[in-house]
């Protein structure tokens, strides 16, 4: 099991087991306003609208992330992730 938490600076805190890579690439810069756990994964929002994901890809949780801008919501699953965009679209992967 692994923890993420936002700290009003903007900057994402990890912590928690590893063993499946968990916490492996979570961004150190500052600048996000969201974060969400999968079960061996994070998502993030940064502040521009860009969708920043990291952990294991063991299920392929992290394969077709959006890479545009523009997103206002994210939410992750065991194996799977979402975020919102601000035109309504709502993409899965």
């Amino acid at each position: 099991a692994h923890s993420v938490a936002l700290h009003e600076d903007g900057h994402v805190v990890t912590w928690g087991h590893t063993v499946l890579d968990q916490r492996a690439g979570a961004p150190t810069d500052a600048g996000y306003r969201a974060l969400a756990c999968g079960d061996h994964h994070s998502v993030a929002l940064r502040e521009d609208g860009h969708v920043v994901t990291w952990g294991s890809n063991h299920g392929n949780q992290m394969h077709d992330a959006p890479t545009d801008a523009g997103y206002v919501a994210i939410a992750a699953g065991k194996f799977h992730s979402c975020a919102v965009h601000a035109d309504g679209r709502v993409v899965t992967w």
